[in-house]
């Protein structure tokens, strides 16, 4: 297992994974008074963490499933990237989507964080798409491979 340093000036307790197998840890509002986000409202979420990433990682910063469907709220720039040299806090961008206001408490889980390892490539550009290889699919996209 990777280690990643964490500073934290909230007052809440580090993410953690809740289940032996979870992808995801929860981030929580670090907020001095409630946010009232309203529909069709964006607005950014401190969560009061710095994190320094292993150089071969990323964040992912994802909606939380409950809040999307209970409440639509969700992360408007999903998923939000991390990268391993950002030192900022973490600050989660989150909409309304429904037709009620929602209030947003300090402490409260507002995202989901999955750390991802990924690989830079080198792009070397070709004349014309023949120059790629064929697959089966091909060229085919946006339902290209049906609904069953």
């Amino acid at each position: 297992m990777s280690v990643c340093k964490v500073y934290n000036t909230s007052n809440n307790a580090l993410p953690a994974y809740e289940s032996e197998l979870a992808a995801g840890m929860d981030l929580r509002a670090n907020l001095s008074e409630s946010i009232v986000l309203h529909p069709g409202e964006r607005k950014l979420i401190p969560t009061g963490l710095f994190m320094e990433l292993p150089a071969d990682c990323e964040a992912q910063i994802r909606p939380r499933s409950g809040l999307a469907m209970k409440h639509g709220i969700t992360v408007l720039n999903s998923p939000g990237t991390i990268d391993p040299d950002y030192r900022g806090e973490i600050k989660v961008l989150l909409i309304n989507l429904s037709n009620e206001p929602f209030e947003i408490q300090h402490g409260e889980r507002i995202a989901q964080m999955v750390i991802a390892k990924f690989q830079q490539v080198s792009l070397v550009e070709v004349t014309c798409a023949e120059e790629l290889s064929d697959t089966q699919r091909g060229a085919g996209g946006f339902g290209h491979s049906g609904t069953r």
